[in-house]
């Protein structure tokens, strides 16, 4: 059974170069796991990007039996970006096919947990943080919460002080286009 690849675009035309390519590359992703229902590539044109290298976006989903993993990177022209983020997700593939061992007769597959392990130290720096940020947060409603995530170039979230309630909310943006906002609570 051939993988499934859905290609979504914002703000790009979706020339038959680009899908034949992402299309091709994406379709081989079931190399790595046997148990993927479909994969989704999602290439956008961000314009209000502050570094002009990173307008382009390509995300690339894999959804599976039991399992979703994502990988997602910007750069100068869309091409560049997904094949940026190919290997990211080939690698997350990796790991966690390495993470749910395979048994056959009673035995791991010594041979491929080992290479992926080796795979994952050379590959995988592991979550890093590079910047902090502070800043105060003027009470808003939610509109206001829109209009200043929109100015301020942030194009998956924005933190507010919700005129409404007094309470810290995050507004996002979906893939489709419209928000969210998450209102957390202390446990």
């Amino acid at each position: 059974m051939a993988l499934d690849v859905k290609i979504f675009v914002r703000d790009i035309k979706l020339t038959d170069r680009i899908h034949d390519y992402v299309e091709k590359k994406v379709s081989k992703l079931d190399r790595y796991l046997s148990d993927i229902n479909d994969a989704r590539v999602d290439l956008a044109f961000i314009k209000s990007a502050r570094d002009a290298n990173d307008r382009y976006v390509a995300q690339i989903t894999i959804r599976g039996k039991g399992f979703v993993l994502r990988a997602e990177e910007r750069a100068d022209d869309i091409f560049s970006a997904f094949d940026m983020a190919l290997p990211k997700v080939q690698r997350r593939m990796r790991r966690f096919k390495g993470k749910h061992f395979k048994q056959r007769n009673g035995s791991f597959e010594a041979d491929e947990v080992i290479a992926d392990m080796f795979e994952m130290l050379e590959d995988d720096i592991g979550p890093e943080i590079v910047r902090r940020k502070h800043f105060m947060l003027t009470p808003m409603n939610e509109l206001e919460a829109i209009e200043q995530m929109d100015l301020l170039g942030h194009e998956l979230f924005f933190i507010f002080l919700s005129a409404n309630t007094g309470q810290i909310n995050v507004l996002y943006k979906r893939h489709d286009g419209r928000y969210g906002i998450i209102e957390p609570e202390i446990a």
